[in-house]
């Protein structure tokens, strides 16, 4: 259907012009209701998008700031494909002292979502020891060597407790405010170690030396895999030690 989708929110709804950072997805700033919303609109499953508008919801209600779903005009949070979010203000984080306020704000989405489910055809790093694929990873298409590199790095992780990482903590999803740090695109959100989501600039989480260590080598081994094989993706493979 496509953005016809947007008439559900009302009458009134309407694209404005699109944003950057959707791969995925096509993203769009709308107006919806008078306010400035976005919208975004994917080939995401109607159980995948359940999974991350019930998180927000949940995190919203818990006090965290991240986009929140407006529902259709007759109560859905999502209609076709298409999700539309309450629109974020802030800027990114530029100073340690920033990375530090976003690494509590990670760590408080972890102590808020221990347990979660797994969100709908995705594996975590460590289900990945011993399945092929999730979602966008295919650990088939990648050299048997990458493979064994990768494994190796996210076997360091068992016996962690797991809860929902935001999975792409980068500046561009972080808004900032004097008062408040919010966390938007949870495109790559799914419930795995915590570690993958602190590996940070300034070491801003505090991990130590191994702790540091495993949390590196675990995320470089995650974005070779789920990018692969783009630029990126080999360039965070030769991170990943032989083994």
């Amino acid at each position: 259907m496509g953005w016809e989708a947007l008439g559900q929110w009302g009458e009134d709804a309407a694209r404005i012009e699109p944003l950057a950072g959707g791969v995925a997805n096509d993203v769009w700033s709308v107006r919806v209701h008078g306010h400035l919303a976005v919208g975004r609109i994917g080939a995401r499953s109607d159980a995948d998008l359940a999974w991350e508008t019930e998180l927000l919801q949940h995190l919203a209600r818990e006090g965290l700031t991240v986009p929140v779903p407006i529902p259709t005009m007759d109560g859905r949070l999502f209609a076709d494909g298409l999700v539309v979010m309450t629109y974020v203000e802030g800027g990114p984080p530029e100073t340690e002292a920033d990375w530090r306020r976003a690494a509590d704000t990670l760590r408080r989405l972890h102590r808020l979502t221990q347990g979660w489910p797994q969100r709908p055809g995705w594996r975590s790093s460590t289900d990945l020891l011993h399945a092929e694929t999730g979602t966008r990873i295919d650990l088939g298409a990648m050299p048997p060597e990458g493979v064994a590199r990768c494994r190796a790095a996210w076997a360091r992780l068992i016996g962690r407790r797991t809860c929902v990482v935001h999975g792409d903590p980068n500046p561009r999803n972080i808004r900032m405010t004097a008062d408040r740090v919010a966390l938007i695109d949870w495109d790559e959100s799914h419930v795995d170690a915590p570690d993958l989501d602190l590996v940070l600039p300034h070491n801003a989480a505090g991990l130590d030396g191994d702790a540091h260590d495993i949390a590196a080598q675990a995320s470089a081994a995650w974005e070779a895999a789920v990018c692969w094989n783009d630029e990126h993706a080999i360039k965070r493979l030769a991170e990943v030690r032989a083994v």
